[in-house]
């Protein structure tokens, strides 16, 4: 191999730059090492190559000079992109029904009747912002009323009237009760927390809730069942902790107990400080000539929408005889309609 003073000069001038990419200083270190007459061994040594990359940068320095160790061989292209009319074929089948009785198209069954690979599938899907695995539900009330009711109980939330609580109440019913056979221990240094593996049963209980959407707070009972009676003392509770002067609307979903005739008063005028004067707001739905309650201005289809988009109403402090327990209770109703206060 023969190595001029210019070439030398070029490759020192590689190794020395301390810009310069590594793999050019390694090749610039091998050709100078054969310069100086070192066998393949000891060039392997220095440089940390194996003995083919050491004849292959040796003969490429002999084929094109230093110019040749600057850049690297042209390798041959990639796979070539999907035709047109394949990524086309796969977008259709996405928007199509798919085959036999599957409920939606996966990334493998489009790539196997496609003909080309999962990863494929997967970018075409992406490139075009298709999902077919994912499903939007919705649900259309056929409710007349519905735009009515939506304004009242949005109105309630946004501007709520002054003087006055909005609760929204609704409860979950079917909680296990459930504990462990023995007692944990607790987490220490070097051990995590012990549990048993198994547990025994203590029945289920059903969680009433009224949360304030003002201040965030909650008022909670937890019952055994889950009937009008469990209802209308949990109103009571509502009442006993909101204080004295304040009118409460209670925004709840369309449960048959809500609207058990024990639990609503037909709406008309009261002398009760609890119940906002005829010029506040009323239940959309509600009418004098339906004992309705709180509950009773849903929507026809208990869906998710109709509880969110439930009527309001006001509680009503009258007492009224519970079959359940001694002591009177209070039970809920609605004003006469007047959008005075409303906004």
């Amino acid at each position: 191999m023969n190595v001029t003073r210019a070439d030398r000069h070029r490759l020192e001038a590689i190794v020395s730059d301390r810009s310069a990419p590594q793999k050019h200083v390694w090749r610039a270190n091998i050709i100078l090492a054969t310069a100086e007459g070192c066998g393949t061994a000891e060039i392997m040594r220095r440089s940390g190559k194996s003995k083919p990359v050491v004849w292959r940068w040796q003969a490429r320095f002999m084929a094109e000079g230093v110019e040749g160790l600057t850049r690297d061989k042209t390798r041959k292209p990639g796979k070539q992109p999907l035709p047109t009319g394949t990524v086309q074929r796969v977008v259709d089948l996405a928007l199509g029904p798919p085959p036999g009785e599957a409920t939606h198209w996966t990334g493998r069954m489009l790539a196997k009747a496609a003909g080309v690979s999962l990863r494929s599938v997967q970018r075409i899907l992406e490139a075009h912002q298709l999902a077919p695995h994912r499903i939007r539900t919705f649900k259309l009330s056929n409710d007349p009323k519905f735009a009515e009711k939506l304004k009242d109980v949005v109105g309630l939330y946004v501007d709520p009237p002054a003087h006055a609580v909005v609760l929204s109440v609704d409860e979950k019913s079917q909680i296990q009760a459930l504990d462990r056979t023995q007692p944990g221990l607790p987490m220490k240094p070097g051990r995590a927390g012990t549990m048993t593996h198994d547990y025994k049963r203590h029945g289920t209980t059903t969680l009433f809730a009224a949360l304030n959407i003002l201040d965030g707070t909650v008022i909670g009972r937890n019952m055994q069942r889950h009937r009008h009676q469990e209802f209308i003392r949990f109103l009571n509770t509502i009442e006993e902790q909101v204080p004295v002067g304040k009118v409460i609307h209670a925004i709840v979903d369309n449960y048959a107990t809500h609207k058990h005739p024990k639990v609503g008063i037909p709406a008309g005028p009261s002398t009760s400080p609890r119940l906002p004067h005829p010029g506040s707001m009323r239940s959309k739905a509600s009418s004098p000539s339906s004992p309705a309650v709180a509950s009773s201005a849903a929507c026809s289809d208990p869906s998710l929408i109709c509880k969110s988009l439930s009527t309001a109403s006001s509680l009503r402090q009258t007492p009224i005889p519970n079959p359940s327990s001694g002591p009177p209770i209070r039970s809920a109703s609605s004003p006469p309609s007047n959008a005075g206060s409303k906004r």
